[in-house]
C-alpha cells in the first residue's frame, strides 16, 4: 500500500507531485515494504522508468558519472563549489526525490534529505519516500509525525514550497 502526506497541510498538493505518487502506485506490488525488503537503490530501479516518463533525471548507479548533482554553492567565476546528490531531479518543477529504505528513519537519513534540499539552489519541492514498515518500526508514521511537528511548531521556517512524504 502506498501512503502519502503533503506538507504544509494547509495547501493542496500540486499536480506534478500527484504524478510522482502515481509512479509509486504503479510499482506498489514490486516495492511494498511489508512483503519486500529491497534496498533504496533497488526500489529506485523499479521507479526509474515511471519517473523518467514524468521528466525526472534519475540516478542510474553509484558511479560518479551516473549521479545527479544539485548545486548548493558557487565559487570563483561561477564554478560549482558545493553540491549535494539526489536520487531524482526535475528542474522544470524544481523538485528533488530521495528514496530511503532501512536507514531512512533509524539513521535519521530523512533529516539529512530535508537539510540538503533546503540549501539546494533553485529547489522548491522535496519528495522523501520511506518504507511503511521497517522490521517492527512504522517508518512512514514516524517521519510524518516529525514533519508535522516541524510545521506545527512554526519555529523553523523552511525555504521549500512543499514536502511530500511517501510510504511504500
Amino acid at each position: 500500500m502506498i501512503n502519502w502526506q503533503y506538507f504544509p497541510k494547509s495547501d493542496k498538493i500540486p499536480n506534478h507531485l500527484t504524478e510522482v505518487i502515481n509512479v509509486f502506485e504503479e510499482e506498489k506490488d514490486n516495492i511494498d515494504s511489508e512483503n519486500n525488503q529491497y534496498s533504496s537503490d533497488e526500489v529506485l530501479s523499479f521507479l526509474r522508468v515511471g519517473l523518467e516518463r514524468i521528466h525526472y533525471q534519475v540516478e542510474k548507479s553509484k558511479k560518479q558519472v551516473d549521479k545527479i548533482h544539485v548545486p548548493v554553492l558557487f565559487g570563483k567565476n561561477g564554478g560549482l563549489d558545493k553540491y549535494f546528490e539526489a536520487d531524482g531531479l526535475n528542474t522544470e518543477t524544481k523538485t528533488v526525490i530521495e528514496v530511503e529504505a532501512g536507514r531512512g528513519v533509524t539513521n535519521h537519513q530523512f533529516l539529512k534529505d530535508l537539510f540538503q534540499a533546503s540549501v539546494m539552489n533553485d529547489i522548491d519541492y522535496l519528495v522523501i519516500s520511506v518504507r511503511n514498515i521497517y522490521r517492527t518500526s512504522r517508518d512512514f508514521e514516524k517521519v510524518i509525525s516529525f514533519i508535522d511537528t516541524l510545521y506545527a511548531s512554526n519555529r523553523l521556517i523552511l525555504p521549500l514550497s512543499g514536502i511530500l512524504i511517501i510510504g511504500y
